[in-house]
């Protein structure tokens, strides 16, 4: 390595904001010609823009390793670093952020440009002050100059990303992070920005002007903010402290810290800087050192020998070996070049073209193309080795797999990762054709994979755009920073507008936000939709107020619904059958149009009410009934239709047939255990009852108020109870609870129908026997009780007893007919079938006694033959029972038969009479017979 010299070179080192950049720009127009080297292809474009809007497109020309403008008449060139010429003839030469040289993988580009890159009359290195060391050591005679930052940076601690302040930029370190956050901020914050160094310049820019105009408040970002973009930031916040530099993740140093920390506070605005999310605050010597801008020199540059030997690929491998001969500089480590190139070379086809110097350093060449894809080595290396054999055979890249490999590229569906894969796949191809006569057609792909990279860029940043800014809330903030007046309409269908931007619905008389509005802008929004509101509230309340009774529902919650709307809720009022009103609106709805609109609803529930319970209302209002009736009467309003017998019966005693008649009139039906309008057991009397009982005993919310009124719409007539369900929902839906069951109270009159004719037929008349009657006082259950009921004998016996009836077991034999004695209906043997059905009874068939052979009969069975138990039957009387309810206090009335005249004669509990004065016979002990009288008597004894 040849000792290189540092006269005529100018150091320019400092913190960031300092100016060193500008100063740059400004010192190279002032030469006939020059050359700058900017870390980064899309800082390469910021200031080739800024110089071309000086001095105009035709002096300045831009040349990076996927981009070239380059008018003939260019005097200026903006470059990257890696794309500058390695001599040139240019009076000024000019290399920002060489403290890059440190790095391991770009590193020896930036130490071999400040080694050899000169300008002929002035050469600049621009950079932070820890090259200060390494560049006097380097370059002998170096004129080194330090700037001091123009504005204060400032330690603010952690905060929490919702809680950052405006013009905030928030870094990370990788891409699915920096997604993240954006997410974050998008929630909680209406938007953010994104840069990363993998956005195409394009790209970048794009959203760059989102923040820059203010549309967003909030950039997220990767360090690619800290080399030279120009951003007006407040504050820098620090989400991740360490990244992959290429080689290993690690901690960044600070230094790194300081050159991101750095890019708040712009020109003579102090800026502050912090941490958020998972990074822990940071000690108190780094954050001293962050303010001083004090921090440890760089001890080596990473270098890597520019004499290349192209006699063989073997020799070229050698002198990329060449180890650095100057204490301050350090043989950069193998990277995507080297790699390409050993995976190249071990291509036996590859190995067989390169054997010549050209066809060697065109491999080199070759071998140095960028892997932006980043997918692998080898699917790397089988591109360059397409190029190469190409470019050895042909002299040109074959252009018809070139395009179709452009083509595959060349679409723009798909989210970010599928774009910027894309674009990173493209930028390869812009590459190549950018080489100097590697294709054909170079200008015309040039263009083309411009176009190409343009179109995934625009729908890279839209993609962006719509994943990480609310694009309302990015226009109504910036309207407010221009303090203009916000324009607000409301559809046809309710949609609230505010500047064009749908910000909310008016649902009747309430406006619900949108729940995005929920940052500085909110009150803004607000007060603009309120002017909107105030003017169509007003304008539906008189549409309410003519309204037809039909356009307003009540729901099965008590909402009041006008055009499918809630614009009232049901409360308790004056009266069970007077609910109050209350509207649901906002504080717009005031004056005439509020009391509009609660007349308009009262009348509608005062006659929705009238409709639906007319018989209680006609009941309550008539003047004709006397005292008594009146007492009835209102008891039975009072009790919405459903009013137990038993709480009148003193009363009901007393009413004459003519007052009977009159309530009868009214629907008013007087049934064995209830007194009820029948009329109002249908699912909707029975549902507004239930609403409306509820409001008055603050009850709504208890479980069954919808769900029983529905069990008579089901058509069920008994149900099993739920115990969760408020009992007195089964009452006012017109279901009488008995035990664990539920039954309609018309059923039960129909129950007590069929049973009274039982328990008043009289023996000693010819009148026909009712089915199931038993002497007139007691009684069997028919398939016609069960039938009606819906019930097994299980549920029968349950309601029964419930309702004050005693239960008995008696003989079947002895209880119905012979004919009915074999499968009577309703009370058949236990089968499997049947089993369930008919548990309160047990089964016997009646045996022939046993015979012989011959025969004639024995005096005992076999000893392998058990007689069956006899089949046993439940009687019913009407009698206190221990397991029976409230509802068995008293007989009905209806249901008491007459007491026979005379004397009765004593009965056996099978029904028989007893004889008399004659001396009973000893049964056979071993005689089926004699267990049978045994078991009788058993039975007897427990009845008795």
């Amino acid at each position: 390595m040849t000792p290189a010299s540092g006269r005529g070179v100018t150091a320019v080192l400092g913190p960031t904001n300092t100016g060193k950049t500008h100063l740059a720009i400004e010192r190279m127009i002032a030469h006939k010609s020059g050359v700058i080297g900017l870390p980064l292809r899309l800082l390469a474009r910021e200031v080739y823009q800024r110089i071309a809007d000086k001095i105009g497109t035709a002096s300045v020309a831009l040349i990076t390793g996927e981009e070239k403008i380059t008018p003939a008449s260019a005097r200026y060139q903006v470059c990257t670093v890696e794309a500058m010429p390695e001599k040139t003839d240019a009076d000024f030469v000019a290399i920002d952020e060489v403290q890059l040289a440190a790095d391991l993988e770009r590193g020896h580009v930036f130490t071999d440009r400040l080694l050899n890159l000169r300008g002929r009359h002035e050469t600049m290195l621009l950079g932070a002050e820890t090259m200060a060391p390494a560049l006097r050591d380097l370059l002998p005679g170096l004129n080194l100059v330090t700037r001091p930052r123009m504005s204060v940076l400032q330690y603010a601690g952690s905060r929490k990303i919702t809680r950052m302040p405006a013009r905030s930029a928030i870094v990370a370190f990788s891409a699915e992070e920096v997604y993240a956050i954006a997410e974050l901020v998008r929630r909680e914050r209406g938007g953010a920005a994104v840069v990363m160094g993998s956005l195409s310049p394009r790209t970048r820019n794009a959203q760059v002007a989102l923040y820059q105009s203010g549309d967003v408040d909030i950039i997220v970002a990767t360090d690619a903010i800290g080399m030279g973009l120009n951003l007006d930031i407040n504050h820098v916040a620090f989400a991740q402290d360490a990244k992959f530099d290429g080689f290993q993740h690690r901690k960044l140093t600070a230094a790194e810290l300081a050159q991101v920390a750095g890019r708040a506070g712009r020109h003579t605005q102090d800026g502050t800087f912090g941490v958020t999310s998972r990074v822990n605050p940071f000690g108190d010597e780094l954050v001293e050192a962050l303010e001083t801008h004090l921090f440890e020199p760089s001890k080596v540059l990473t270098w890597r020998n520019r004499d290349l030997d192209f006699q063989s690929v073997q020799s070229l491998k050698k002198s990329l070996e060449t180890p650095a001969n100057h204490p301050r500089l350090m043989k950069a480590p193998p990277i995507t070049d080297i790699t390409s190139l050993e995976n190249l070379s071990r291509d036996p086809e590859i190995a067989d073209i390169a054997t010549s110097p050209d066809e060697v350093e065109l491999l080199w060449e070759v071998a140095r193309t960028p892997d932006y894809r980043r997918i692998s080595p080898a699917a790397h290396t089988e591109i360059l080795s397409r190029i190469y054999i190409d470019l050895c055979r042909n002299g040109k890249i074959d252009e018809e797999w070139f395009g179709a490999q452009v083509a595959l590229t060349d679409h723009t569906d798909g989210e970010i990762d599928a774009l910027s894969a894309r674009i990173a796949n493209v930028r390869t191809w812009t590459y190549l054709s950018n080489r100097k006569n590697w294709l054909e057609n170079a200008t015309i792909w040039r263009e083309k994979t411009r176009e190409v990279e343009d179109r995934l860029s625009d729908a890279l940043h839209e993609t962006l755009t719509r994943r990480f800014i609310d694009r309302r809330t990015s226009v109504l903030m910036k309207r407010l920073k221009e303090n203009t007046m916000l324009e607000a309409e409301i559809s046809n269908e309710g949609a609230v507008m505010v500047e064009g931007h749908h910000v909310g619905h008016l649902r009747g008389f309430r406006f619900e936000a949108d729940g995005s509005g929920n940052g500085k802008d909110a009150k803004a929004i607000n007060a603009a939709a309120a002017k909107a509101l105030a003017a169509e509230i007003d304008s539906r309340a008189v549409k309410l107020g003519a309204s037809p009774n039909s356009d307003i529902v009540l729901g099965e919650d008590g909402t009041l619904r006008w055009l499918g709307e809630a614009v009232a809720k049901l409360a308790n009022g004056e009266t069970v059958l007077k609910p109050r009103i209350i509207p649901l609106a906002d504080e717009q709805l005031t004056g005439t149009a509020l009391e509009q609109v609660t007349a308009r609803l009262e009348r509608w529930i005062a006659n929705h009410v009238n409709t639906l319970l007319k018989p209680l209302a006609d009941l309550a209002a008539n003047e004709t009934l006397s005292p008594g009736a009146k007492g009835i009467a209102y008891r039975i309003v009072e009790n919405l239709g459903v009013l137990p017998r038993r709480e009148v019966a003193n009363e009901l005693k007393n009413l004459d047939q003519d007052m009977r008649a009159s309530m009868r009139r009214h629907g008013v039906r007087f049934g064995a255990y209830n007194v009820f309008i029948p009329i109002l057991l249908k699912p909707a009397p029975t549902g507004l009852i239930c609403q409306l009982w509820g409001l008055a005993n603050d009850r709504s919310d208890n479980p069954g108020l919808t769900a029983i009124p529905q069990l008579s719409a089901a058509g069920r007539t008994s149900v099993e109870v739920n115990p969760e369900f408020d009992v007195e929902f089964y009452r006012l839906s017109g279901f009488l609870v008995l035990g664990n069951k539920a039954v309609r109270i018309d059923i039960l009159e129909r129950l007590a129908d069929l049973i009274r004719p039982t328990t008043s037929w009289n023996p000693d008349k010819t009148v026909e026997k009712p089915e199931g009657a038993i002497d007139g006082k007691a009684f069997y259950v028919t398939p016609g009780m069960m039938s009606i009921l819906g019930a097994t004998h299980e549920d029968m016996a349950i309601v029964l007893k419930e309702l004050g009836y005693r239960e008995e077991k008696r003989l079947e034999s002895e209880i119905k007919p012979p004919a009915q004695e074999s499968t009577p209906a309703g009370d058949v043997a236990d089968s499997a079938d049947t089993k369930s059905a008919t548990a309160t009874q047990s089964t016997t068939t009646p045996q022939t006694p046993p015979q012989n052979a011959t025969g004639s009969e024995v005096s005992g069975p076999p000893d392998n033959i058990e007689p069956e138990e006899p089949k046993m039957i439940s009687i019913w009387r009407y009698g206190r029972n221990e397991r029976s309810g409230n509802h068995a206090n008293k007989k009905p009335k209806q249901m008491r038969g007459r007491k026979k005249p005379g004397k009765e004669t004593p009965v056996q509990r099978n029904g028989a009479a007893k004889p008399r004065g004659k001396p009973e016979k000893e049964p056979d002990p071993d005689s089926p017979f004699a267990k049978l009288a045994a078991l009788k008597a058993e039975l007897s004894g427990k009845n008795g």
